[in-house]
């Protein structure tokens, strides 16, 4: 097995277990609807991109089927936004909201800086890091809509930021 699968391996396997930390038993519907939610945004966007020929993917599951990273665009960036949109700091004010979008999706952003220097999982063609600081921010203000308007209903003091 080759490093970079090795790192892709890896990858799950900590998803995995950040998932089983964030988000509690009761909140599984929430975090389901955010990750899928999210899952069809990263389709679209990662499809995108990549036939654009501005982010490459040397190593990946599926060859034949796509050129994207089933990893990346269909479980780390939707588990990601699950966790985000179930731990949202609701209660808080406005500026604790910003530095929670910002710390997401800069924690993101430099793990993914990183892996694009050390490893054959994502090469940049013409593509920069503040790409996917912006397009994360983004996703996660659009799925962050969608979720409080879909959980509207329960009783809950949502809000749209």
């Amino acid at each position: 097995m080759s490093r970079d699968k090795g790192i892709l391996i890896s990858i799950w396997f900590i998803m995995i277990i950040l998932i089983l930390k964030f988000i509690k038993k009761s909140e599984i519907k929430h975090g389901i609807l955010a990750f899928q939610f999210k899952q069809m945004i990263t389709w679209l966007v990662g499809l995108l991109v990549v036939e654009k020929g501005l982010i490459r993917y040397p190593v990946r599951e599926f060859k034949k089927a796509n050129k994207t990273s089933f990893t990346f665009e269909y479980f780390i960036y939707p588990a990601c936004c699950a966790i985000f949109n179930v731990r949202y700091p609701e209660n808080k004010g406005k500026g604790i909201k910003l530095l929670y979008y910002i710390f997401h999706a800069g924690i993101i952003t430099i793990i993914e800086v990183v892996i694009e220097r050390y490893t054959n999982l994502v090469t940049y063609i013409k593509w920069r890091w503040y790409w996917t600081f912006i397009s994360i921010g983004l996703t996660y203000y659009i799925s962050r809509l969608f979720y409080c308007w879909y959980f509207k209903d329960e009783g809950s003091n949502f809000t749209k930021n």
